[in-house]
């Protein structure tokens, strides 16, 4: 039976969840927010099927890529509602044009983030864009397996784990299964984005402090909206963005109109509290600093991620409106590309463009350290953890300097 006595020796994926028989394994949050599995010995018949889908125990090899690719959506409003060149949205149609079903990572009506599935292009808007939170997979293995059976086309999206998950679960191939991977930095805590979300609900002028604030339903403003990647300013320094709708409840108390019920919180991305925990590593889950399903170790069909070195290989293309970048990993997954009607440009396949396709994040302030300051100050920890990291003036020079060889060299 599954046992974590490693907390690095499980990524969330929930495949043991849905694989038990008995349904005597369930997922418990620890005290950093994350889901682990936790079983019920008295209904367990140790017939170790938890331990045969497990992605983390079963591990693949790497896949090379058979081709890489930078493309962009010639559809600006798909685009500009995606996080980089917006080709999932158009892989997607591809599967719903067959008849077939998208599983995505969505908002619920909590503003939490889980799998859901559809097979309606009109509700695809709902899984563009990236979201940084560890989303909940749910029974969606359960409901892919479904449809597959069925002889349904299924697009399965998800983290390089999820992927890895899904394969494990399915226990074998399925020809009409497309599964398309987000190249990760690193999956965030579910339980750091709940305080987030009490965070930006609490009263104009209240404390950073976790337990700061503690409010009825109806004191506090609805949301109407969340994009961790708006483009207002450009897809390079976008932007972290709020919608509220105060619902005239003392509008004024939280700071936003009270003759416009509906306002904004805008910032940049680094800015954000949020996004400086995410960006920082502080707040990932433990198996990201050595990921097992890195270089395409998932076995995903496509690989997509923002080509944010375009400049040096393609600085023509980039309108700074996203591009996205393609890692073709398998040859289903070529042919569901060259179907596919975007503005294409072929890459060297030997060249690593997005590192986080290869490389596990860094731990870059001691976890146990972290979570201790969170615990005690919420997100003014940051405050501290900002001053701990911050590279050097050196250090920044180095990265700049290597930044300008690099462009130099590829022209």
């Amino acid at each position: 039976m599954i046992k974590i006595s490693d907390k690095k020796q499980c990524c969330g994926c929930s495949a043991c969840v849905q694989a038990c028989p008995k349904k005597c394994l369930s997922l418990i949050e620890d005290d950093t927010g994350f889901l682990y599995p936790s079983v019920d010995n008295e209904m367990c018949v140790n017939c170790r099927m938890c331990e045969k889908v497990c992605p983390v125990i079963n591990r693949n090899e790497e896949n090379r890529p058979i081709r890489i690719a930078a493309s962009i959506n010639k559809n600006e409003d798909q685009r500009r509602e995606s996080s980089s060149g917006g080709i999932f949205v158009i892989l997607a149609e591809q599967i719903i044009d067959k008849g077939g079903v998208v599983f995505g990572a969505k908002f619920d009506k909590d503003w939490m983030v889980t799998h859901s599935y559809t097979d309606n292009k009109d509700e695809l808007k709902v899984f563009q864009g990236s979201k940084y939170v560890q989303s909940r997979i749910g029974d969606s293995y359960k409901h892919a397996k479904v449809f597959l059976e069925q002889g349904k086309d299924v697009l399965f999206s998800g983290t390089p784990c999820q992927i890895a998950g899904l394969k494990r679960f399915l226990q074998k191939d399925y020809e009409k299964l497309l599964t398309v991977e987000v190249i990760c930095h690193g999956v965030p805590s579910p339980g750091v984005w709940r305080d987030y979300l009490q965070y930006v609900r609490r009263p104009k002028g209240a404390g950073g402090g976790q337990n700061t604030v503690s409010l009825s339903l109806n004191e506090t403003p609805s949301l109407e909206g969340i994009s961790f990647r708006d483009k207002q300013n450009g897809w390079s320094k976008f932007g972290f963005v709020v919608r509220y709708s105060a619902d005239q409840r003392e509008a004024e108390k939280f700071g936003l109109s009270s003759v416009d019920a509906n306002t904004e919180i805008r910032e940049y991305h680094k800015n954000n509290l949020y996004m400086q925990c995410f960006l920082s590593n502080v707040i990932l889950r433990p198996i990201c600093f050595a990921c097992p399903f890195k270089s395409g170790a998932s076995h995903a069909d496509i690989s997509l991620g923002d080509f944010w070195t375009v400049n040096q290989y393609l600085h023509e293309i980039n309108d700074d409106k996203g591009v996205t970048l393609v890692y073709v990993l398998t040859e289903k997954g070529s042919k569901i590309f060259d179907l596919v009607k975007t503005k294409n440009y072929e890459l060297n396949k030997d060249i690593k463009y997005n590192l986080a396709f290869n490389q596990s994040a860094e731990v870059k302030y001691p976890p146990k350290k972290f979570w201790k300051l969170y615990k005690a100050e919420g997100f003014n920890c940051m405050k501290i953890v900002n001053r701990k990291i911050k590279p050097s003036f050196l250090e920044r020079c180095i990265i700049s300097l290597k930044s300008r060889f690099t462009r130099i060299i590829n022209h």
